[in-house]
Order: C-alpha cells, then structure tokens, then sequence
C-alpha cells in the first residue's frame, strides 16, 4: 500500500481522539486518525452513552413497578410491568450505531482520513497500521497518542465466565438474579443501582470505608440511603477473595475479619480503569512517565517534540469531556494558535440515584487551602420544583472565598442535577463571585434556582429558606 504523510496523525477514535481530528481538520491541517475499533471510543461505545441508556431504562421499569404497587401518591396506577432486557439491549446498540455513524460523518466532513487497524509506532514520527486489504505506512510532522484506557482486572478474579466487567454488564441479555459488585466507585454504582432497579439482588463490595471515596461524605450519604431503600446491600472495609471451589459463590472478608460466601449468578469488578499504553510501540519512544500513565505538560506535550498525549492515557480525572477539551486545545496549538490547560473547572458528574455533581473545591478542601471560605447551601426541600417532581432528597452548595466572594467550588446531590453541570462549570471558568450567581436571574419554577439561593446563603440574605 502507498505510504501516507500528514500534517497531523491521531491514535484512537475516543472522545479526545475524534474531536482532535475534528478541530484539525476544520482547521485545514492535513489529518489521519487511525483506530481498529467504531468512532467513538470507550465512551461511546461501551462506557458513557450505553449506561447511560441501561439507567435510563431501569429508572423506567422501576417507577412503573411502583406504579403497578399502588404505591404511588399521583394517584396513577397501571398493570404489573415485565423487563425484556435483550429488547432494552437492542434498543442501547441502535443508539450507539447511530452515534457511530454521526462521528463517522462528523470526520469525514472536516476531510479526515480514516485509517481502520492498530497503529504501533516504528519512530517518533511514523507508524505501522495492520488493515484489512494490508500494511499501512503513516508519517506525520505531529503525532496525538489518545489510546484510552481499559478496565483493571484482579489477579483473584480474571474476567470471565460469570465474573464480567464493565463491558460484558451492558451486553447482558437477561438481569440476573443475584449480582455482586465489586468496588464502590462511580461505575459500579451506576450500574450496581441499574441492576438493582431491574430486580436484581445487588451487594456492593467496597474496601475503604464509604462508598464514592472521591466525593465527600455530605453528597454520598443520599446516595447510600437510595442505595437502601432499593434493598442493595453495602459492604465497606471488605475484600473480595475470589470465588469458592465450585464456582457458585464470592467469598469476602468482612471489615470484622469473618469470610463471607455471597452466593452471586454476576461478579462484576469495577476497581477502576488503567491506561492503554502497550500493544502501540511505546517502547519505540521515549516518553516520561508518571506511574502508568504519559506525562503531559500542560499543553499535553509530551517529552518528545511534536508527540502529544490526550485523555485517559494522561492520568486523572478519565473523564470524555476532560479528553475532548484536550483534543480540541492540542488541535489549536498544532495550527499555531495560543492555548492553554486549566482542569480546576472540569465537573465531574456520577448518575447513581440521586445524582452528583462537583466542580472545583469542596468545603474542606477550600479550608486545607488556608483562607477562610463562605458556604452556602440550599436543600431542594425548599424547592417548589423538586415538591412537583417528587425529587425533594438533595442540595446545591456552594463554596467560595471570604474575603472577595470568589466561588472556588460547586456541589450538587439530587435527581436530574446532572443537568446543573454546565452552569456550574461555566461559573468557575469565568470567575464567577457569590454576587455574579445571586445577581442572575434563574427561572421559576426550576431545580436550578437553587443554585440562585446557594449564592445568596453564602452571603447572608437567602430568600426562600
């Protein structure tokens, strides 16, 4: 095959790899974007867009179950409901197929080259792809390595059979009936709670000794109650051991010591995520390191001239949106512009039940800093919104400077608060003060007045609580 040159080489198709590609090409830089897998990424493909489907559908199912048991109190009833999982399944995939087909489209209008196949680099500037129809050859003046990440797997509990990860979870035709879940974090929650919703018994398995041990205590406390009320049971300070001798059962070590048999159909293991970065050449470069992960200045420059490294692959926070606002920024440095990197208003969002957002410093964050900070903080029990939505679990924080009223930070606890996030983010980034949130004009009735009333209790003169 005909070797390639370009201006610019993307590795991987993710959120950060695709919208790089996009920019560039917008940007009129001559651009290759090479992935063995559909656009899309992780994110798109078996992660973000696919859970997000499953916990809208569990959400469904279970609000129609409590409907069917006369438990509501908007005076509705309805027959007895009944799940068909390889129908909600098919359902996730159409969607999935029609975002795959958007980006694919996205790229091809901004004249990207797309190349199908794994990229392994030979040099710093050249790379070898295995296709379909052959060898491919690609040089490039600049290189963006946007591999991703991928699922850690225990030593004690190696995927498969019935132990499965985050992928295998959103492929399952039929809810299983008993599910064990191990790690705590955003995405065992996420979908330990789905699960749950569908009618399957859930048990989280957590080692430290709360779950979301990233959030603080005030946020995740709602979502344990939910967590409750759902029947999910909640093991911290416990250690999955592996599975019994038969294979039918996780055995656990209890905080207290004892070894606990959880007789479990699933195992799913969702300690975390780890970088990508074997399988493309890596040895074939020399990139400093940071653990795992590629160090990255805060251009995503990488330690060799015309390298850069985006998105999971970089370290924390993993987050698409994080990947997609490197990408867009490295595709404006390689066309000459001046950019620059500041996470500190990246929101990070979990869809358990209620939902959480939090963007910049929390309480005692903002406190470790030194200066003295104000918070304030509205319950959405005084929201007449959340009154109409049967949502009244949850609140809006916000923290920000003593002294100039600066907002340093952005929490919220509650159903459909995910939707706060822009606004939040959108705050930080300009430099909002206390006054410049009380000051706006939020619309009545929505959830997002509390927002108004968090900014105005941080200054004393709250409205309506």
């Amino acid at each position: 095959m005909k070797d390639i040159s370009c201006k610019l080489l993307v590795i991987g198709a993710g959120p950060g790899g695709y919208v790089c590609a996009i920019r560039a090409g917008q940007l009129g830089i001559d651009t290759v974007i090479v992935d063995a897998r559909k656009p899309g990424g992780t994110c798109l493909n078996v992660g973000c867009i696919p859970s997000k489907a499953l916990i809208h559908a569990a959400e469904e199912y279970d609000r129609i179950v409590h409907l069917a048991s006369g438990r509501s109190s908007l005076g509705i009833r309805t027959a007895t409901p009944e799940i068909s999982l390889s129908e909600t399944i098919e359902w996730k995939d159409g969607i999935v197929g029609r975002l795959n087909g958007g980006v694919a489209a996205l790229l091809k209008r901004a004249k990207v080259k797309m190349v199908g196949g794994w990229a392994r680099f030979c040099d710093g500037k050249t790379v070898e792809v295995e296709t379909e129809t052959g060898r491919q050859v690609i040089r490039a003046e600049n290189i963006v390595i946007a591999t991703g990440s991928a699922p850690v797997e225990l030593s004690n509990l190696p995927f498969g059979g019935r132990v499965i990860s985050s992928t295998e979870a959103l492929s399952l035709t039929a809810v299983p009936e008993s599910l064990a879940v191990i790690g705590g974090g955003y995405i065992g929650l996420e979908l330990g709670t789905a699960f749950a919703k569908l009618g399957a018994k859930v048990t989280i398995v957590e080692a430290q000794d709360r779950i979301l041990p990233l959030y603080d205590a005030e946020l995740t406390r709602r979502v344990g109650k939910r967590l409750r009320t759902l029947g999910v049971e909640v093991l911290t300070g416990a250690k999955a051991k592996g599975l019994a001798r038969a294979g039918d059962a996780l055995l656990v070590e209890a905080a207290d010591g004892r070894e606990i048999p959880l007789a479990v159909d699933r195992v799913l293991v969702t300690v975390g995520r780890k970088p990508v970065t074997q399988g493309w050449g890596i040895e074939e470069l020399a990139l400093d390191m940071d653990g795992p992960f590629i160090r990255v200045g805060e251009r995503c420059e990488t330690s060799m001239r015309g390298i850069y490294a985006i998105g999971d692959v970089t370290g924390e926070p993993m987050l698409a949106h994080r990947a997609m606002a490197q990408g867009e920024m490295v595709a404006e440095i390689i066309a000459g512009h001046k950019r620059g990197w500041d996470k500190r208003a990246i929101p990070a969002v979990c869809f358990t039940d209620p939902e959480i957002v939090a963007v910049g410093l929390a309480p005692d964050e903002a406190h470790r800093g030194g200066g003295e900070v104000r918070v304030g903080l509205f319950p959405f029990s005084a929201s007449g919104r959340a009154m109409t939505k049967q949502s009244e679990d949850g609140f809006v924080r916000v923290v920000a400077r003593a002294d100039n009223h600066l907002v340093l930070g952005i929490q919220a606890v509650g159903q459909g608060v995910s939707e706060l996030a822009a606004a939040f983010g959108l705050a930080l980034e300009m430099g909002a003060r206390l006054e410049d949130i009380a000051g706006t004009i939020h619309a009545h009735p929505t959830q997002g007045e509390a927002f108004q009333e968090a900014a105005l209790k941080g200054l004393g003169r709250e409205l309506h609580f």
